[in-house]
């Protein structure tokens, strides 16, 4: 069972996600926290395998609560959920060590997912939050380089620039189809519907891809794909 903490100082928003979650017979919540407080105190308590973590409390944020029980028990994965898009959050979330972040108007069945990979030790990106993550990129890119940028984006080649990339990185044929998709925020059961496979071999490919790369997980396999020219999701 993926034993799971619910931190959100909104009652509904919580038995709302515990009704999902408890809807799957692998995960069980097992805690409920209302701030970063009380949060960090039930985390110590219960030692959740995922802690789903608003941001927006009352007494302590949830990006501080998570950096703080992210220093205690590095084990926990943290999902951070929030109704605000906000670009600051996000990378001051992933400053503090969680593993993924996701708005609360994804679908039931990302919140699962999320939790599902976060559980297994992967990070995970929701497409909103991926499109934030690669407009950094590109932000922080064109200020160092605009004039290459320029040129690159009028040439339209990045396509061609992030295949030759990944060839050199030694990435199969399979390898290169699964990162294009992790790069645009797909998750593994999606990946995996796309290209008529197994999820665990999906995952095989991720961890493999992650490994020639030289890169972390997930996110950071994002940022390196559109270093290399990987195209930004559809709006």
């Amino acid at each position: 069972m993926i034993r799971v903490m619910l931190v959100d100082d909104q009652e509904l928003v919580r038995s709302g996600f515990r009704i999902i979650l408890e809807s799957e017979p692998d995960i069980e919540v097992i805690a409920e926290a209302v701030n970063g407080e009380d949060a960090i105190t039930a985390a110590a308590k219960h030692t959740p395998d995922v802690i789903c973590m608003d941001v927006e409390m009352p007494q302590l944020n949830g990006i501080e609560a998570s950096r703080q029980i992210l220093a205690a028990q590095p084990e926990t994965g943290v999902l951070i959920l929030t109704t605000f898009g906000h670009e600051q959050y996000l990378f001051d979330a992933l400053a503090a060590g969680v593993s993924g972040f996701l708005l609360k108007t994804s679908r039931a069945e990302q919140l699962i997912d999320a939790v599902r990979t976060i559980a297994a030790g992967n990070a995970l990106l929701g497409p909103d939050v991926t499109r934030a993550v690669i407009d950094r990129v590109s932000a922080n890119r064109e200020a160092v380089a605009a004039p290459e940028a320029a040129a690159f984006s009028a040439e339209g080649s990045g396509s061609s620039a992030l295949e030759g990339a990944m060839e050199k990185a030694g990435l199969t044929a399979r390898e290169r189809e699964v990162l294009t998709r992790v790069a645009k925020g797909k998750s593994n059961s999606e990946i995996a519907a796309e290209l008529f496979l197994g999820e665990a071999t999906v995952k095989t490919h991720v961890s493999n891809l992650l490994q020639k790369l030289g890169v972390r997980d997930r996110i950071q396999a994002v940022v390196w794909a559109h270093t290399q020219g990987q195209p930004r999701p559809a709006e």
